[in-house]
């Protein structure tokens, strides 16, 4: 497992880290067994928006009590969630938090929240009623008395997402992540590819951790039949694209048992070629034509240019980040190296003329 530090935060997570909808399908020792395994594979990230409250018992067994490794992971919990009926439910009624808050934590066996979410909020009008129903004020209460120990927001839409983390001191950001829904293909394509790669860029210059939830597009991007590319992705390449977006730290993947798990930790196992996600700059539906995806698809360079590498501090530069130029001005080999053979060129599934994008940096970076 490879591990990402949050920059507000200095937490080390995990590059995969996992998710609960359907892990109460698992029961108890089968859930059970499949933590372990996460656990034992270096995961250390979990997301527990469950899909049903029978989720939380199982996270209470494998990790909680005396005994337990509670203090080693990490918890996303979500100030919205409720299991009245059992299943998963979204509500915006303080008090119905309140009592699904405290019944999480006893579940759990723990006393402590590392990541309390501002939960799911799509519409300014539901992030005006998160703030009169005292829901936000009930979460930094509990931050001040240590019980959670950073706020962080989730949703699918990026003008809400940046709204969110102008009015609060959100430190982490879960936002849809995927080839799909990045151009516009999907129930959760919530704008334009711009606007989207805009929030993750001030996520990457501001030190705000994201983590990806629907990587996969619920699956559809598994099944050829179902994806909207009418092409089938890997798991592997669903994860490595997102993890190449600018400020992520962890892809949240869904896991129903040991089995889900163990071909979760084999990404990092799987070698540059098979998590080459350029096959994405062939589908119709790609808005991307002309925009580096960082996939490094043009490798290997002559010259020694990491061309993808040096394409993100430069979009990152732009946006302002500070640091970006200072990495990229730290670089072994700069765009200044480039020769104009054009290997990139022809290579680029996205049609982007990287020998001129090298000048263009150069000009640019000044070096």
């Amino acid at each position: 497992m490879k591990y990402r530090t949050h920059k507000k935060t200095g937490d080390k997570i995990s590059e995969i880290g996992m998710g609960t909808a359907y892990l109460f399908e698992a029961g108890m020792a089968e859930g059970v067994r499949a933590l372990q395994r996460a656990y034992e594979g270096g995961i250390n990230y979990f997301d527990l928006a469950a899909g049903h409250g029978d989720a939380y018992p199982i996270f209470g067994e494998a990790f909680g009590g005396a005994g337990g490794v509670r203090n080693n992971v990490l918890y996303q919990i979500h100030f919205g969630t409720e299991y009245t009926k059992g299943e998963y439910g979204w509500t915006l009624d303080l008090d119905m938090i309140k009592r699904s808050i405290d019944e999480q934590l006893a579940l759990l066996k723990t006393d402590y929240i590392d990541y309390g979410f501002i939960h799911c909020l799509d519409t300014i009008a539901d992030w005006n009623t998160y703030q009169e129903n005292g829901i936000l004020e009930y979460i930094l209460e509990l931050k001040k008395a240590g019980v959670v120990k950073h706020i962080a927001h989730s949703s699918h839409t990026p003008e809400v997402a940046q709204k969110v983390l102008d009015d609060t001191d959100a430190e982490t950001l879960m936002f849809s992540i995927n080839p799909a829904f990045d151009n516009g293909e999907g129930d959760y394509a919530n704008g334009e590819l711009d606007e989207r790669a805009a929030l993750y860029e001030r996520c990457q210059k501001e030190g705000i951790g994201v983590t990806v939830m629907k990587p996969f597009a619920g699956g559809q991007l598994l099944d050829a039949a179902q994806s909207p590319f009418g092409t089938a992705l890997t798991i592997e390449q669903c994860i490595h694209y997102a993890l190449d977006r600018p400020g992520v730290l962890s892809v949240i993947a869904g896991a129903r048992n040991e089995e889900d798990v163990q071909r979760l930790l084999a990404y990092h196992e799987k070698t540059e070629e098979e998590l080459d996600y350029s096959i994405i700059g062939t589908f119709d539906a790609v808005d991307t034509e002309g925009r580096c995806t960082y996939c490094n698809h043009c490798k290997p360079c002559p010259v020694g240019i990491d061309i993808g590498l040096v394409n993100k501090y430069y979009d990152l530069a732009k946006a302002g980040d500070a640091m970006a130029r200072e990495h990229y001005m730290n670089l072994d080999v700069t765009a200044s190296t480039c020769i104009g053979c054009g290997h990139c060129n022809f290579r680029c599934p996205f049609k982007v003329f990287q020998s001129e994008k090298m000048g263009e940096i150069y000009k640019y970076f000044g070096k």
